[in-house]
């Protein structure tokens, strides 16, 4: 049944109906929306616009950024789907959208999905730094980190790495880790934060002696 939904999105996607075979995606990822994102991956693909269906909605997340309207009409859950799918298309065609990216737009509204369209596109973004070798890493500390430590810490990540990969570093302030790291390197999560080792002590003092 997933497949069947699977392709279903892909077709949708799509300008052409030469091949209805997915093309796979360089990173698997799990759920509805994963297959979002898989599908107009594979969309893209075919059309061999990945890099402008890419640039596009980065575009297109800077213009909700900058457009409250914009973004407080997409996010409203009470206004029909008929009304936003026809909102969709017409600033696809105001932004001189592809074909991909303005039918990717346009199925988001018709099933209800504009809410998640950050979730999605995260997903895309991450499918296509994956496509470029680069391995995306997020970084959180407690206090901004300065120049010397992410150095280190960037080097140290780098020991992760497979050849002809390099490493996408981003950086986060959480002060409720209250010290150490949490690092999401790729598919891999390692939580170095004094707060889990307070939390880890704090379970080990209450058990019974």
């Amino acid at each position: 049944m997933a497949a069947t939904k699977f392709g279903v999105l892909a077709r949708n996607f799509s300008t052409s109906s030469s091949s209805q075979q997915l093309v796979k995606a360089p990173v698997q990822v799990f759920g509805l929306y994963g297959r979002y994102a898989s599908a107009l991956y594979s969309a893209a693909s075919k059309q061999k616009s990945l890099d402008k269906v890419e640039s596009e909605l980065k575009d297109f997340h800077a213009t909700i950024a900058k457009d409250s309207r914009l973004a407080e009409f997409i996010a409203n859950p009470t206004l029909k789907r008929s009304l936003k799918k026809d909102a969709l298309i017409s600033v696809a065609k105001k932004l001189n959208m592809s074909a991909v990216t303005g039918n990717f737009l346009e199925l988001l509204a018709e099933n209800g999905r504009l809410n998640k369209l950050d979730v999605v596109t995260g997903h895309f973004f991450t499918m296509m730094a994956a496509f470029r070798g680069e391995v995306v890493c997020e970084v959180t500390s407690a206090k901004a980190l300065d120049a010397a430590t992410l150095k280190e810490v960037t080097a140290a990540l780098s020991g992760f790495l497979q050849k002809g990969q390099s490493l996408k570093i981003s950086t986060k302030v959480d002060p409720s880790i209250v010290g150490g790291l949490v690092v999401v390197l790729g598919d891999r999560y390692i939580d170095m934060s004094l707060a889990s080792k307070i939390e880890r002590y704090t379970t080990l003092l209450k058990q019974p002696v």
